[in-house]
């Protein structure tokens, strides 16, 4: 794929040494965009200044909510190289998604160049702080400018980058979840694996109910029987219970996060017995009651891995471990943020320079 490059005129001021960076609020000085056309596919391909999209008030994606993102990060190495971290397996997603949104795919191939043109036209951005890492971001949109139910004919690619530093603000502190009882996210044979908008939007009023509450995330349960776990709003969940690490099945209603599986796999390696399966909220509530529930920790881009020291069910708060980080989620996030930041070996091929 050919990518024409425009280098900005009026670069931006650059965040220094120890600046916050809140997550998600700064933007570096490119974009990438491509553009789609029904009978000529993707086309274009371009590096240009990062600058506002303009888009006719019908374009199908204010009305029908036709979009997909998807998110990763890249991490400055200890002598400046630039990393990422399993790209493939993003643009693998993406095309899941897609094809569940009848949104046109991306080759694999095409969708890794553009994250890595990107990166390196915008690499002096990749902040170097203990914790710090280059968000990327990309997404398309649904751009037919009229209004009708049906799949648009023309779409737009774009990936942004953003200087982020924790995702929260407490950095690596167990986190208070609230186990949603009311309201539902997602179902088997609906969007819920899909990394779309439509899929956050639900989210949003159990998350306000959440933060009201004095807690950080939402942890949804099944849409039918609203009784089994499924993932929390921004990352997988996963349980030690009893030496055994379980989390719940990719079953069609929740994302099939690249995080999630590079945990499982170390946790594999570390020689414990993982397990995809259902679990229930009562099954939390005995092992909680019997002593085997031993630590709690989602998995995602945004936080990596994220030690849960709360939980809060209906009427009942669950205190995990004592409510500090346990012995294996330190040692996960260790692990998994030496390989991404290349301070130890990688010995699974995750780690790809730029």
């Amino acid at each position: 794929m050919e990518i024409s490059i425009t280098r900005t005129k009026t670069p931006k001021q650059k965040p220094k040494a120890g600046e916050k960076l809140p997550f998600g609020h700064i933007f570096t000085d490119h974009m990438f965009l491509m553009d789609y056309n029904e009978g000529r596919g993707w086309h274009d391909a371009r590096v240009v200044p990062f600058s506002d999209i303009t888009l006719s008030p019908a374009a199908m994606v204010f009305h029908y909510g036709q979009e997909m993102f998807e998110g990763l990060k890249a991490y400055r190495g200890k002598n400046g190289e630039a990393y990422l971290f399993r790209p493939d397996m993003n643009a693998k997603r993406a095309n899941n998604s897609n094809e569940r949104l009848c949104i046109p795919t991306i080759p694999v191939e095409d969708f890794v160049q553009a994250v890595k043109t990107i990166v390196d036209v915008d690499r002096d951005w990749i902040p170097s702080d203990e914790g710090t890492s280059l968000y990327i971001r990309p997404f398309i949109i649904a751009t037919d400018a009229h209004l009708g139910v049906h799949p648009s004919s023309s779409y737009i690619f774009c990936i942004i980058l953003s200087p982020s530093g924790a995702y929260y603000e407490s950095g690596l502190q167990p986190v208070g979840i609230w186990v949603e009882d009311e309201y539902v996210r997602a179902v088997r044979g609906g969007i819920g694996y899909a990394k779309t908008g439509g899929n956050y939007v639900a989210s949003l009023k159990a998350q306000q109910k959440a933060y009201d509450s004095g807690y950080s995330q939402v942890l949804w349960l099944d849409g039918v029987e609203r009784k089994y776990i499924e993932e929390v709003g921004a990352m997988n969940i996963c349980f030690k219970i009893n030496g055994k690490i379980v989390t719940p099945a990719i079953n069609g209603s929740i994302l099939p996060g690249i995080t999630r599986d590079s945990i499982l796999r170390l946790c594999r390696d570390f020689g414990y017995e993982t397990e995809e399966r259902k679990i229930s909220i009562d099954e939390l509530i005995d092992a909680q009651d019997n002593g085997t529930l031993e630590e709690v920790f989602g998995t995602g881009t945004a936080a990596v891995v994220s030690p849960v020291g709360k939980l809060r069910y209906k009427d009942r708060v669950m205190t995990i471990g004592d409510g500090k980080i346990g012995e294996l989620t330190q040692r996960l996030y260790d692990t998994l943020t030496g390989i991404q930041w290349g301070k130890i070996d990688d010995p699974y091929g995750w780690r790809v320079t730029v």
